[in-house]
């Protein structure tokens, strides 16, 4: 998360975000195959696909390279890094920058269960311990 100019990825509109599951799921992927993989749950034409890919390199998603004339597709970053971009998008727009904001209402709406608090708990419990063993290291 430390390139600036992937910092703030403009949304995805329904079929962009179709190719782009399938570009994160099977990874650098030709027009051609995308289309062709795509064929059974969403029949697109092979200019359409072309365009879709065009637009999510101009949103700063996919990155083109050329092989033997052709433009090979992977994604610039992985899956969950965009989605916690998109998440630190929204928690600045709409709690004012808290995480804790965020956690807060989705504990209030159920959308978090005590396990999945647990979990996150014992996550964090186990960054803080990693962290502080590498500073204990470095100090020495």
């Amino acid at each position: 998360m430390t390139n600036s100019k992937q910092a703030r990825l403009r949304n995805l509109g329904e079929v962009e975000q179709v190719v782009m599951d399938y570009v994160w799921s099977h990874g650098p992927v030709t027009a051609e195959r995308c289309r062709e993989g795509l064929a059974s749950s969403r029949s697109m034409k092979d200019s359409t696909i072309r365009t879709v890919l065009r637009r999510l390199e101009e949103k700063g998603y996919v990155i083109h390279e050329i092989e033997s004339r052709t433009f090979v597709y992977r994604a610039l970053d992985a899956r969950q890094n965009v989605a916690v971009r998109a998440v630190k998008g929204i928690i600045d727009r709409f709690c004012g920058g808290s995480a804790e904001q965020l956690v807060l209402g989705m504990v209030d709406n159920a959308v978090l269960d005590r396990k999945q608090l647990e979990r996150l708990a014992r996550k964090i419990a186990e960054n803080e311990s990693k962290s502080s063993k590498k500073i204990g290291r470095k100090s020495v």
